[in-house]
């Protein structure tokens, strides 16, 4: 096994030519006031599944790609259930 970080978020935006974006949240109590944080990111991913909006997927870290790109989908977690219904169109 080798020490590239892994982590799972949901994609959303696949507009891009082999690039998704994938957002991942997560949850934490804060040390001192003990309030529950929700915080996420979104970054660039490369995409050579074919992922669409709303799919979990898993991503590992990989050398810089391109500008913005440092991370690749390893695989599919779970598809999107159904049709997504997109404002706009």
């Amino acid at each position: 096994m080798n020490t590239r970080r892994r982590m799972t978020g949901f994609v959303t935006s696949n507009k891009m030519t082999k690039t998704v974006v994938v957002e991942i949240t997560r949850t934490y109590q804060h040390p001192l006031y003990k309030k529950v944080v929700h915080s996420s990111n979104k970054v660039h991913a490369h995409d050579e599944l074919g992922c669409q909006v709303g799919d979990e997927v898993e991503i590992v870290e990989s050398r810089p790609l391109s500008a913005l790109k440092r991370w690749v989908v390893e695989k599919v977690v779970r598809r999107a259930s159904g049709g997504t219904v997109v404002a706009g169109e």
